[in-house]
């Protein structure tokens, strides 16, 4: 098994379910259950607010949030907060770091190179900064990095830009920065961006890094 990842597309999934299934798949990850992981998908309207997270970063009330019909949770992943909504790619890796030799900074740093890759498939080039993880295009940040690792294991990951509604970045300060630009990749290229290529160049990306033999799966599949 230990040679072995498993790639998952959920497609588009509410964000409390995503966690409780984020949790369950750490545990059994923890347990040598299942191999790696890798989760893609989208979440409908939602705020996130990280272990650094202050309800000062949030630039409308909770009611107002509440009328919008978009949620605010609490994680563990690091940073501050964060919003995620539809034509946002939001990747899931569940490994085991310590077969990869990574901590958490390395790991970190290496989900922003599959950003950057991933960037530079589309002619877009993009850039770390050293004073924020993310990855930055263009005097903007496209791409948010947000981790938790227990027992060695990974949870939470990485959100990119593609077709992202930004007037939603409104609400909040960005990553706890204030007035910090948002951006996406529809945004600086002019066009569409589909959204199958997009997961194409992440799955190849992903794997150029972080090497296991990748199968693609249903969610079924690893829930037995």
């Amino acid at each position: 098994m230990d040679r072995k990842g498993y790639i998952v597309d959920l497609g588009t999934m509410d964000y409390a379910k995503a966690l409780d299934l984020q949790h369950l798949l750490w545990s059994r990850r923890v347990e040598g259950e299942v191999p790696d992981l890798l989760l893609l998908l989208e979440h409908p309207h939602v705020i996130t607010l990280g272990r650094r997270g202050e309800r000062s970063s949030l630039l409308i009330s909770p009611d107002v949030l509440e009328a919008m019909k978009i949620p605010i949770f609490h994680t563990e992943r690091g940073g501050d907060v964060t919003y995620h909504g539809p034509g946002q790619m939001i990747v899931y890796p569940i490994l085991n770091l310590k077969e990869y030799g990574y901590r958490l900074i390395s790991y970190v740093s290496e989900l922003e190179e599959v950003i950057l890759s991933v960037l530079r498939d589309f002619g877009i080039e993009g850039r770390k900064d050293s004073s924020n993880r993310g990855v930055w295009a263009e005097s903007a940040k496209i791409a948010s990095v947000g981790v938790a690792i227990k027992h060695w294991v990974s949870m939470h990951g990485l959100a990119l830009n593609y077709a992202t509604d930004l007037k939603y970045f409104d609400l909040i300060n960005p990553c706890g920065l204030k007035k910090v630009k948002i951006t996406s990749m529809e945004k600086i290229l002019g066009k569409e961006i589909p959204r199958e290529k997009l997961l194409k160049s992440i799955i190849f990306q992903f794997q150029k890094v972080f090497k296991r033999d990748w199968e693609v799966k249903g969610l079924k599949d690893i829930e037995k």
